[in-house]
């Protein structure tokens, strides 16, 4: 439960919803609107919030023990209403506002004040709400995947505050720093869906979370197995489908470069997939439908940096060299250094997050896009450079930003779940809810709850 001083944060940020002016007579300016861009836009919003929940819920709940699914599943729809509210609210006028020493976004649009029905910018064809809420779909997520490095011994409340708390002074600056008009941005790095604010910040930021809050208990003894792979695969199956309106949508219209992004999404997919059956069919003698899926997710994340910048016979290569990336880090690096990295957030994320963002300064061309950029293999080898500038950011960004948040946290809340409530499973310890209930179960949890 929240403590007195937990508490007052949170009616403070619920009273932020009253005090904040609000300005809703931004006419739309029909000659800058194009019809066609701003219904790719609100179809590709609704798939990326559909690939955060259920999406990445049933992808993470169907990894976890069956005590554990309807508390794993609770992250990933939580911190799409709280990042909703902070975005509305601050996160998105400090993201995307207009620029202040390369370094934050102003706060013109606080509240969503100023933002209406007229163009986003001056060289957008879609609503100013609609970018706005694609982009909160895009914090939301991104908070959501570091979950996954955490799940089964947070505690609920410190989730919460986590979030909060993340999605303010993490994401915000980053998102500012490469898509807001920054200083990574005035640098010279690419980033076109995510590579370095979405999955590089998440994964580091997870692998951090997961060595502060410690290792589950009983985690060095036995091999935890996912509990229901059909889950799992449908939440993997729903994440692919997503990832059209997370890399396409970033086109921010109905044009070529969408469709270029669009069809790099499904072959880098496909080659990481591949590449992981094959990887694992040889160490391991068998090919697993985990293993296959993880690795489609791998080349998936690896392309996301790059989807409009690259050829689609450069997005085979991103997406095959993606698996291997993405194994080495879960099954040598992990088990290395001992980590307890639950669902392996900084495995997939994090570590093919970093080869996307170094491989979009290698492949990048002109040839296909309209960013202005050429990449190593095509005379520019500077942009490497520069793409390693945002891989570090990141890094160094969530390393230290988690860290000091959580112990933030760790004044107000409990980080981490008893022993005894870990032991018992979050679903019932936190949640009193079950997953999976036989009629008996069902009952008694029913009266135990004193639900009538």
């Amino acid at each position: 439960m929240l403590d007195k001083r937990g508490s007052l944060i949170l009616l403070t940020f619920l009273a932020l919803l009253f005090i904040i002016p609000y300005n809703a007579s931004a006419a739309e300016t029909a000659l800058s609107i194009d019809s066609g861009d701003t219904t790719w836009m609100l179809v590709a919003t609704a798939i990326v919030i559909f690939m955060h929940v259920p999406g990445l819920a049933l992808f993470y709940g169907g990894l976890v023990s069956d005590r554990n699914v309807v508390s794993t599943m609770m992250h990933s729809f939580v911190s799409l209403l709280i990042v909703t509210l902070v975005w509305v609210l601050w996160g998105y006028t400090l993201s995307f506002g207009p620029d202040k020493g390369g370094l934050i976004g102003g706060l013109d649009y606080l509240g969503f004040n100023g933002v209406g029905g007229e163009a986003a910018f001056e060289s957008y064809t879609i609503p100013h709400y609609t970018f706005a809420i694609f982009q909160c779909a895009f914090a939301a997520i991104t908070v959501a995947i570091i979950s996954g490095g955490i799940a089964g011994r947070i505690s609920f409340p410190a989730w919460m505050l986590f979030t909060f708390l993340w999605m303010t002074f993490i994401y915000s600056p980053m998102a500012h720093w490469v898509w807001g008009g920054g200083w990574l941005a005035q640098l010279g790095e690419l980033d076109f869906a995510g590579g370095t604010v979405v999955h590089i910040l998440s994964g580091v930021s997870a692998l951090t979370a997961a060595i502060v809050i410690g290792p589950r208990y009983e985690y060095l003894k036995k091999k935890h197995t996912p509990h229901n792979v059909v889950l799992f695969l449908i939440g993997a199956a729903t994440l692919w489908f997503g990832w059209f309106g997370f890399n396409a949508g970033s086109a921010l219209g109905a044009n070529s470069v969408t469709a270029l992004a669009f069809a790099n999404t499904q072959v880098a997919a496909a080659a990481g997939g591949l590449c992981w059956l094959l990887i694992e069919w040889k160490v391991r003698k068998r090919p697993t439908l985990v293993g296959t899926a993880t690795g489609a997710i791998a080349g998936l994340v690896g392309i996301t940096p790059a989807a409009g910048f690259v050829t689609v016979p450069s997005a085979i290569i991103i997406g095959l060299l993606s698996a291997p990336v993405s194994y080495y880090g879960i099954n040598f690096i992990k088990e290395k250094f001992k980590y307890d990295d639950t669902l392996d957030a900084f495995g997939v994320h994090g570590l093919a997050g970093i080869w996307g963002s170094i491989a979009t300064g290698i492949f990048a061309t002109t040839s296909v896009n309209q960013a202005g950029k050429d990449g190593l293999l095509y005379g520019n080898p500077e942009m490497v450079l520069h793409q390693a500038a945002g891989v570090g950011t990141a890094i160094v960004l969530g390393v230290v930003g988690t860290y000091i948040i959580l112990r933030i946290v760790k004044l107000f809340v409990p980080l981490r779940v008893t022993e005894e409530e870990e032991l018992m499973g979050l679903d019932i310890s936190l949640h009193e809810e079950r997953a999976y209930c036989s009629t008996d179960q069902l009952t008694e949890v029913t009266k135990d709850s004193k639900v009538s």
